[in-house]
């Protein structure tokens, strides 16, 4: 890590959680943050959903809710970005304070309630981008006061789907009330049909994933397994943020939201390597939920992910954790002699289940 990036983090850690992101978000804009170019190897390269990454470390939903950012991100080592969520009107989220950080568990609890600007804008933004090896999806989200809050992920989806490669349909979000009761049988299989209705008007069908809860039971992962094999979904990203508290010890542990980092690591790989067995490899996955190593990622890997996501990890460790994961994963991999990712997807899953 250089030393402009070790000050900057301290600065930060220093700031207002949420000014501190604000800030951060515009230090990648500006260039100030590290910009080391794609990282890409022979062996790190692999294939998501059709899509060709030049490696498999990609940046989950929520650093940049607005696509501000999404050229000098291409360029900060990761293999693919995840926008968003974006909601189809504009809404400021919850009431502030909504972000905490737990400096002593790693982690963070966020309450921001898809805080955005609006499809439409994000669009805007999205057709704007420079051409980049660097595929970049849109995490999309319901309005919190819609009526059909099914139909909202089908606008967003027909309003930015044009200018994105990949989208993801965030039903798994603590933070919009009564948003997780979308992630029930019956009530996914029609939400999916009307997303999966609005892919097939776009210019192009791009890759549909969908993002789920690591607080499911077994019962609901079969359930979401079967619906999403049967939908025509790309896969799923594994998982969300967590309600759970078990083993805290920061004293922000007892705010309301979702909790995200080194905590929630165990309980998002087990719900990984579970849905890899009950799917079977028939969909991809995309393992995120505490990585902050190369050693995390490629436990992800061998779990059954295709690919991992990071996000909270970056508010202790810098944007420039992405290629330092990169590079680490690459040096696993020629460790245990696996010419790429692929051949090393699922060979550990036993372990989770």
């Amino acid at each position: 890590m250089r030393l402009a990036e070790r000050v900057g983090l301290a600065w930060f850690s220093r700031m207002e959680p949420e000014r501190a992101h604000r800030m951060g978000l515009l230090a990648v804009q500006i260039g100030f943050a590290p910009q080391p170019g794609p990282v890409a190897s022979g062996r790190l390269a692999c294939d998501l959903a059709g899509m060709p990454l030049l490696n498999p470390v990609g940046l989950a939903a929520g650093f940049d809710k607005n696509a501000t950012a999404v050229d000098a991100l291409s360029k900060s080592g990761f293999g693919f970005l995840e926008v968003g969520a974006a909601t189809p009107l504009p809404q400021p989220g919850n009431p502030a304070p909504r972000l905490f950080r737990l400096a002593e568990d790693r982690a963070v609890i966020n309450r921001f309630g898809f805080n955005n600007e609006g499809a439409e804008v994000v669009a805007g933004r999205l057709a704007r981008r420079k051409e980049s090896r660097v595929p970049v999806g849109l995490n999309l989200g319901a309005n919190k006061d819609s009526a059909d809050r099914a139909g909202d992920f089908a606008r967003v989806l027909a309003t930015c789907g044009p200018h994105c490669d990949f989208a993801t349909v965030n039903v798994s979000s603590p933070n919009t009330e009564r948003l997780r009761e979308l992630q029930g049988v019956a009530a996914l299989t029609a939400l999916l049909e009307r997303v999966m209705e609005a892919r097939a008007g776009l210019p192009k069908a791009i890759p549909v994933f969908l993002k789920v809860a690591p607080d499911l039971n077994d019962d609901e992962l079969s359930g979401i397994a079967e619906v999403a094999l049967a939908s025509g979904l790309a896969g799923i990203i594994a998982t969300n943020t967590t309600l759970s508290r078990e083993g805290l010890k920061s004293a922000s542990q007892a705010e309301a939201g979702g909790l995200s980092g080194a905590p929630l690591f165990e309980k998002s790989t087990r719900v990984l390597a579970r849905l890899s067995q009950l799917t079977e490899g028939r969909l991809q996955l995309v393992g995120v939920g505490g990585i902050s190593s190369p050693q995390d990622a490629y436990a992800k890997i061998k779990a059954g992910a295709s690919a991992v996501q990071l996000y909270t990890a970056l508010v202790y460790q810098g944007i420039s954790l992405a290629p330092r994961i990169a590079w680490g994963l690459e040096a696993l991999l020629r460790r245990d002699k696996h010419a790429n990712v692929a051949s090393a997807i699922g060979t550990d899953r036993t372990r989770w289940l």
